[in-house]
């Protein structure tokens, strides 16, 4: 059995879809969590309300300016004094065709790799150095995708490149660092029933057919199974998986 109690972890984009679902099933586990989100207050709220507000902690920051994570973390760490898990799940999906504009391409760009994996990085670097200050372990978990491995549509270049450097910057850590007790994964999910997919849905009325036509299970993630998933991997149940990235995909790609 799960049990994080005593433990405090930190969610980035835990309003809404994975993040909510993380949010929700580690506070049903004994944690209390730190909820960051970017300008959805009122999501926030919301999942907070389901989650039990009393052990949630509502911060908002706007990962795409370059100072916001460690500002973050910061007045994270100040709610109780620890931070024990960080869930790096906070991203951007943002097309940009081949034929755009040069500003349009340039500002996909910067924004997808800010969020997606500088921010990223800069929050596992604040918890790196505030763990091996205090002499204590910690673990993180990075919300990656099945692009990562084998790539995204036409206009997603700059998504999966950023998720593929999530996978390498996960790696590198479990190497680094599992042997002070700080422990770092990866989860790779496909297609999740989140908004965002939803939107994706709303502006190519194919998409969902053919999204679901490649996965063997035949329709498309709960958040709830990416949460375990998350859950299990903070949990210390499985130290030894450090460095690893596990799937998620109903089978659509398997490594």
């Amino acid at each position: 059995m799960i049990d994080f109690s005593h433990k405090v972890a930190l969610v980035t984009g835990g309003s809404r879809g994975i993040g909510a679902a993380t949010v929700k099933a580690m506070v049903s586990a004994g944690a209390d969590v730190v909820l960051h989100y970017g300008s959805n207050r009122q999501a926030a709220e919301k999942t907070a309300d389901e989650a039990g507000h009393a052990h949630c902690h509502l911060l908002k920051a706007d990962l795409n300016e370059a100072e916001a994570a460690g500002e973050l973390w910061g007045k994270a760490l100040s709610w109780k004094g620890q931070i024990d898990i960080v869930v790096n799940n906070a991203g951007v999906f943002e097309a940009a065709e081949v034929g755009c504009s040069d500003s349009h391409w340039r500002e996909v760009w910067q924004r997808t790799l800010q969020i997606n994996l500088i921010a990223t990085a800069d929050l596992c670097r604040q918890a790196i150095n505030h763990w091996q200050e205090k002499g204590v372990g910690g673990s993180i978990v990075n919300v990656a995708s099945r692009a990562a491995f084998r790539g995204d549509g036409p206009d997603y270049w700059s998504y999966a490149a950023s998720k593929g450097g999530m996978i390498s910057l996960t790696k590198t850590l479990a190497r680094a660092y599992s042997a002070d007790g700080i422990y770092t994964y990866g989860v790779a999910p496909g297609f999740v029933s989140t908004d965002m997919a939803l939107e994706a849905f709303e502006l190519d009325p194919t998409l969902r057919e053919r999204v679901v036509s490649e996965i063997p299970m035949g329709d498309i993630a709960p958040p709830s199974q990416i949460a375990n998933t998350i859950c299990f991997l903070a949990s210390g149940l499985a130290t030894h998986a450090s460095g690893q990235t596990i799937d998620v995909n109903g089978a659509s790609y398997v490594r």
